[in-house]
């Protein structure tokens, strides 16, 4: 059993200590590694070292109390806890979009749905539900898949098609059909333990359903109005770029142990290990780069007044193309280490056979899917995405 330092008691209030704390827990995740995934879910007490580290609450911004990391900062820190378990490190980044949505919701609304900073969020953009308009708000019903961390969230966040008197409500740019995201408290949750997946067992990441629950218009938004605050975290896709911190705190991992294992075996002259480790470092280097430097470039456009608009076409292509690219890398450094180790990676609980069925669930999530490559495409030629929502458009609502 790994032991670690006690953590300082106060609360995180800047990236270097967020930052700390999840380094410090990485190697209690990774001694936990095999219960996370045998209970697919978070235990109760995983998710409180999670929250004292201060990865919920990342996202919030200075004017709140928060610690307003940047995007690169917050992937950071998934990285780091990813390296200790993948499963923990991808509720961490689902959970650590609480100050995020506050960016859009009114700040008074805002400070009463969380009054600490320190509260997850979970649950499906998908407009997969129906919310009928009602006096002073909607009556959301229906069914949602990919919960991940809705076994231990506050509030969950749910995308649904908007009915007024059982007709489908159409969109203000002209769409047929309009959605919204509505939070609602877990309470109001029912959740389904459909979570039995060939890898990410312990993001818990189960179907759930809400069912003619009233939700006040505050406790409702869209990525197309940003309420409160402005700056580089009050964007309509921000709440996926910290996602390739995952996937590159796994490829890490699985990198280290690889290496470790082949000097404890004595292979530090086997020309094979040799050349498979180079190769998978060098990739898993441009991939880390890729990402990072799409990451600063944005930060960097964003933090000086200007919008996603001001990006060009390559530069706005870049934030999707380094997500996709990180997680398909990931998955490729990882079978290759895997052939490497050979039959000692077969064995449970082998972290390289957890780590191979971990990244190749993670690339079936939609920002690793070639329909990305489509959408940045489009904005390379001036042409039409054929899913926005892979640049974090979930919504038709101004």
């Amino acid at each position: 059993m790994t032991v670690v330092e006690p953590l300082p008691v106060h609360s995180p209030g800047t990236a270097a200590d967020i930052l700390a704390r999840a380094q410090a827990l990485a190697p209690v995740l990774r001694d936990r590694a095999e219960e996370i995934e045998r209970t697919r879910r978070l235990p109760a007490d995983v998710v409180e070292l999670l929250r004292g580290t201060g990865v919920f609450r990342m996202g919030f911004a200075r004017d709140r109390g928060g610690p307003e990391l940047t995007s690169a900062e917050q992937t950071e820190v998934i990285e780091a806890l990813s390296y200790g378990d993948a499963g923990a490190g991808w509720c961490a980044m689902i959970g650590s979009d609480t100050g995020l949505y506050a960016s859009f919701l009114d700040p008074a609304v805002a400070d009463e749905m969380f009054p600490s900073l320190d509260m997850a969020t979970a649950g499906l953009l998908f407009p997969n539900g129906r919310a009928e308009i009602v006096p002073g708000g909607y009556r959301l019903t229906g069914r949602w898949q990919f919960g991940s961390g809705v076994t231990h969230a506050d509030w969950v966040v749910s995308g649904a098609f908007l009915y007024r008197d059982g007709e489908p409500e159409p969109g203000a740019d002209g769409s047929p059909h309009d959605s919204i995201l509505l939070m609602v408290p877990k309470a109001d949750v029912d959740v389904i333990d459909t979570w039995h997946t060939t890898g990410l067992a312990g993001s818990g990441s189960c179907d759930y359903t809400i069912t003619d629950v009233f939700v006040p218009a505050e406790h409702t938004l869209t990525f197309g109005r940003v309420r409160g605050g402005a700056g580089p975290l009050a964007q309509p896709e921000v709440h996926m770029r910290n996602m390739p911190g995952v996937a590159l705190g796994v490829a890490r991992a699985a990198l280290d142990h690889a290496t470790d294992t082949a000097v404890a075996a004595g292979r530090e002259n086997d020309y094979r290990t040799q050349t498979t480790l180079a190769d998978c470092e060098g990739d898993f280097a441009a991939a880390r780069e890729g990402v990072y430097g799409a990451l600063r470039r944005q930060h960097e456009v964003l933090a000086a007044g200007g919008t996603l608009d001001d990006l060009t076409p390559r530069e706005r292509a870049a934030l999707p193309l380094s997500r996709r690219h990180a997680f398909r890398t990931a998955r490729s450094i990882v079978t290759r280490l895997y052939d490497l180790v050979q039959t000692t990676a077969i064995y449970r609980p082998s972290p390289l056979d957890r780590w191979l069925r971990d990244t190749t669930t993670m690339c079936q999530h939609i920002v690793a899917q070639d329909r990305i490559l489509q959408t940045a495409g489009a904005h390379l030629l001036g042409g039409r995405p054929a899913f926005p929502l892979a640049l974090g458009i979930t919504s038709s609502r101004r």
